[in-house]
């Protein structure tokens, strides 16, 4: 992982032929709500998915084998409609923790705006400057947060290219049919997830994110308590986000990605320290305060 960091703690970006693709993406379809239905086209798009998520470059940053990211898309399919498919898709990514194999979760998100149209022979098309299918547009999209997010937690602010690409495509969706993508349709989707994203107002969150792995996780394989106190400190920043924008979108899938990890990490903490952090985490995050509520019941 040393490029990796090498990269994160200098921000240089470089192109150089022959590295690897950035993402590691696991693709799985299920289909058995839908009856009737040869079962190959369900192989070739779950092929297909896979080829796009993983054969296309989608950086122009250096990445060796071992650094591409980790990534799993599930695909619960529920409705057909002639050559229409609607489900959902769940899209779950992680980053190592530095001299460990742990891998510590940073995506953990359901969409149920999932509706596409894919026929057996069908090869995803992905446009950066227009909207030229459903699918490749949703998968597109969550490459770049999945990118960004990675790139979030190794430097900070490092993401925001990586946002501003998916907000591209959440623009170019603008006129059409597909829902997921815009403003009025539902404050939780697409449109509103990369909008926080990019809104000053949610820095603290992602300057969290940051601090968070790089400066503690990576930090406690050789100092526990150096790097468990640096994340105590960085949320903080969650309850100056919350203060501003109580039970936001952004903090919710922070947290359904974070929570069983953040009590994991300090279920040995010190009485004093997991006090601290058991009362930011009721304040910002209370639907997990039975959660959190062991995090103080240990000591």
């Amino acid at each position: 992982m040393v490029k990796k960091y090498i990269l994160s703690l200098f921000i240089i970006i470089v192109t150089i032929p022959g590295f690897t693709q950035e993402l590691n993406c696991r693709v799985q379809i299920v289909s058995q709500s839908i009856q009737g239905t040869n079962k190959r086209v369900f192989d070739a798009l779950q092929t297909a998915a896979f080829e796009f998520m993983n054969n296309r470059k989608w950086t122009n940053n250096v990445f060796s084998n071992e650094e591409r990211i980790e990534c799993n898309i599930l695909i619960n399919l529920t409705n057909k409609s002639n050559d229409e498919y609607s489900g959902t898709m769940q899209i779950q990514s992680s980053r190592p923790v530095f001299n460990t194999s742990y891998k510590s979760p940073l995506l953990n998100y359901k969409d149920n705006n999932f509706k596409i149209t894919f026929n057996e022979q069908d090869i995803i098309v992905f446009n950066e400057n227009s909207f030229t299918s459903n699918l490749a547009s949703i998968l597109a999209y969550y490459a770049y947060i999945i990118i960004g997010l990675d790139y979030d937690s190794f430097s900070l602010e490092g993401g925001t290219e990586m946002f501003q690409k998916a907000e591209a495509i959440v623009n170019n969706a603008q006129n059409s049919n597909a829902k997921g993508w815009k403003a009025f349709e539902s404050t939780k989707n697409r449109y509103w997830l990369v909008q926080a994203l990019l809104d000053n107002t949610y820095l603290p969150l992602r300057h969290c994110i940051y601090e968070y792995h790089r400066l503690g996780l990576d930090v406690m394989s050789s100092k526990v308590e150096e790097g468990r106190t640096k994340i105590a400190e960085s949320f903080k920043q969650l309850r100056e986000v919350h203060r501003e924008k109580p039970n936001s979108f952004l903090m919710q899938v922070f947290f359904d990605a974070k929570a069983d990890e953040i009590v994991n990490i300090f279920s040995e903490s010190m009485t004093d320290e997991a006090s601290r952090v058991y009362s930011i985490l009721k304040e910002v995050n209370n639907a997990n305060t039975s959660k959190y509520r062991s995090i103080i019941s240990t000591q």
